[in-house]
């Protein structure tokens, strides 16, 4: 996937249907163009063509691996779109996979998100330009008409500066509006570099095993309230943090997993004593 970003306020503010004739102050609305120098042109140009360049030569070694397939196979067979969500960290391995099938991002309009919104390009991604910050609103609309027009949408749903794995509500806004399913997807890597960022982004070394689990769909009712949606954001946060933890536990060791799937129970043992504490 890509640096698709969504709201940053899990409250659950209306999708316009298209751009209206005068928008509004808010930057959630702005969506002027940023200016950049020569010189900056010509560092996207760069940054853009090794990134793609490194993307391409390093994907082309992955042994990859496919479980719930037949989840996305029957979004297809209901007559819907996916609207496909993942973590920031796994940017890298998920622009890969997800390449030339015109999904369509939002990637922010500042000079990083240039230099994605040019690489994307060259991958076959369309783009809506916005942020969480700035421009959101519009590129949420942008990502609708195009849902309407048969293609998919994807987020980095903890994107562009995080808090790591947390989600924003973007994707169920998104869902709402349209009634196409959003797809909670993750990769997991057998050998990889994890960079000291705040996504502890992750590159995949060179003919590593690579493991994609797809989730059931999730629906959002079009005339969902503010306490459905606030239940199906919180279903997509369980659904992808279920994934990254049984991603990596994949390639560990069997004490290792063991640890982890203890550790995933009692967190499974928790979130149901406080449902039923507050039903």
């Amino acid at each position: 996937m890509a640096n698709v970003e969504s709201q940053t306020s899990n409250s659950a503010p209306q999708v316009p249907d298209s751009e209206p004739q005068t928008l509004p102050r808010g930057l959630a609305y702005h969506s002027a163009p940023r200016r950049f120098s020569f010189w900056q042109k010509l560092q996207i140009t760069f940054f853009s063509r090794t990134a793609t360049c490194l993307l391409n030569l390093i994907g082309k070694t992955l042994r990859w691996q496919s479980q719930g397939d037949e989840h996305l196979e029957r979004i297809y067979k209901d007559g819907k779109r996916a609207i496909m969500v993942c973590w920031h960290g796994r940017i890298f391995p998920s622009t890969y996979y997800w390449r030339h099938r015109g999904i369509v991002v939002m990637s922010s309009q500042n000079f990083d998100g240039e230099c994605l919104a040019h690489g994307l390009r060259k991958l076959g991604y369309g783009v809506a330009r916005g942020s969480s910050s700035r421009g959101g609103l519009k590129a949420l609309a942008e990502m609708a008409r195009c849902l309407r027009s048969g293609k998919d949408a994807g987020f980095t749903v903890d994107g562009p500066r995080g808090p790591r794995y947390e989600v924003k509500p973007g994707p169920v806004l998104l869902a709402k509006r349209t009634g196409d399913a959003v797809l909670c997807f993750d990769i997991s890597l057998q050998s990889k570099i994890q960079l000291n960022t705040w996504d502890q982004m992750q590159i995949p070394l060179p003919f590593s095993k690579a493991l994609i689990l797809k989730a059931p769909p999730i629906y959002v009712p079009r005339d969902a309230n503010e306490g459905e949606l606030q239940d199906k954001i919180a279903e997509m946060q369980w659904t992808l943090d279920d994934l990254r933890k049984r991603g990596d536990a994949h390639w560990m060791g069997k004490g290792q997993a063991k640890r982890v799937k203890d550790q995933d129970e009692d967190d499974r043992v928790k979130a149901k004593g406080s449902r039923v504490k507050n039903p």
